[in-house]
């Protein structure tokens, strides 16, 4: 792999071996953004439950606000991230542990939010229609925590899996665990892989295809690495059940608690957290796809193949989830290790600005199309094209180079 093409570096190389992580990274006490977020919806909820009734609906919608607007307008005030570790600074990166420790910190404060959330929704006085507004408002707290999983399940020791489940427990998505590591990151940009969108696909085509065909997926990797093991898949070391089985506990403790009143709050923070998550797969690797060899296999994933983008704000809060390519690169590769490739193709704008135009296939079709065709420098059988739309996009493109 070709290195960075832009590297800032803040003292010489010389230097660098002997620097801390406290002096390499510039953005060290912004990563507590990611972990504050719950503290952020606590603060939502606490506005709705003690604020005035004017205010409540505002606050009731927190959590969109914050991800649909406030961010995408902090993205774009505040611009691109220019740091890019060179390969002496990622060794000290990787080996400081307060960057663990943020990670982590992450999982009890969401708990204590849903609890929270759990006693506020459940009063006489809330609503079924701000139940369901703070559900939304929570669900994106706990989406954002499958990317706290998504850090810990690349992880070789077992008990970051379990840190990951625990995170994954309110959405009931713990396959995610199984499924992403083993499955996602050998069949990334290709049309194997259901948690890669094709070019022509509308997010609400892609939604069912990627949540059933992930819990299918992951099924078969534990169902084989059972096998290998002499085991049935229904043996008591399925790491499935075991995610499965904190989930429920996580749902039962919560109806313990608040009654079944919670219980439209549950499924609502469910299915939007589930939903937001999957709107980031759809735009990680939409219409790429990685070259075939003679024998049917895939070269190696490289950074042409995964969406990127450098919007500071975003990729604080997500622990620089946008630099995709350097994950799919180099998977166990901790977050504020991550770099930038010039070569990777790029949004235009960070994944938060991103989330609504992926919701209006028309939008999303005109920002995004031109893009892969030119990131293919017009060789659209180079891409992951969904089969129904390949003689449509074609010809549209066809027509496109005759005018211009």
């Amino acid at each position: 792999m070709n290195a960075p093409a832009k590297i800032t570096n803040i003292l010489s190389e010389q230097d660098a071996p002997h620097l801390t992580g406290r002096q390499l990274d510039k953005k060290r006490f912004g990563w507590l953004l990611s972990p504050g977020l719950p503290v952020i919806g606590m603060g939502i909820l606490a506005g709705y439950h003690f604020g005035p009734k004017a205010s409540k609906k505002v606050f009731a919608m927190g959590g969109p606000l914050l991800l649909h607007v406030i961010i995408p307008a902090l993205d774009a005030l505040i611009g691109d991230d220019a740091n890019n570790p060179t390969d002496d600074d990622i060794q000290v990166l990787v080996n400081d542990p307060y960057y663990d420790r943020i990670v982590k910190l992450f999982i009890p404060l969401q708990m204590a939010a849903n609890a929270f959330a759990g006693y506020v929704v459940t009063r006489k006085d809330v609503s079924l229609i701000d139940q369901l507004l703070l559900g939304i408002s929570m669900g994106a707290i706990n989406g954002v925590g499958v990317n706290t999983a998504h850090e810990l399940c690349h992880r070789p020791h077992k008990k970051d899996h379990y840190w990951a489940h625990a995170t994954l427990a309110p959405l009931g998505y713990n396959h995610f665990r199984i499924e992403h590591p083993y499955g996602h990151h050998k069949r990334a940009a290709t049309p194997e892989d259901p948690a890669s969108s094709k070019m022509g696909e509308t997010f609400y085509a892609f939604w069912p295809r990627t949540v059933f065909g992930g819990i299918k997926s992951a099924i078969q990797i534990e169902k084989q690495r059972l096998k290998r093991k002499g085991l049935s898949f229904f043996s008591k070391q399925n790491e499935l059940f075991h995610g499965w089985a904190m989930s429920a506990g996580f749902h039962a403790s919560m109806i313990k608690l608040f009654g079944v009143g919670v219980t439209p709050y549950l499924a609502t923070q469910a299915f939007y957290g589930i939903s937001l998550f999957e709107i980031i797969n759809y735009i990680e690797h939409y219409g790429l796809k990685r070259e075939q060899k003679a024998d049917g296999s895939y070269v190696r994933t490289m950074p042409e193949h995964s969406w990127n983008n450098n919007n500071i704000v975003t990729n604080l809060f997500l622990y620089q989830l946008q630099r995709h390519s350097d994950h799919h690169a180099y998977p166990t590769r901790p977050f504020q290790a991550l770099r930038h490739f010039d070569e990777a193709p790029e949004l235009p704008s960070g994944y938060a600005t991103m989330l609504l135009p992926a919701l209006i296939p028309p939008l999303w079709y005109k920002m995004m199309d031109k893009r892969v065709y030119a990131h293919y420098q017009g060789d659209l059988s180079k891409a992951n094209i969904l089969p129904s739309k390949r003689e449509q996009i074609f010809k549209k493109f066809a027509l496109e180079e005759k005018t211009a």
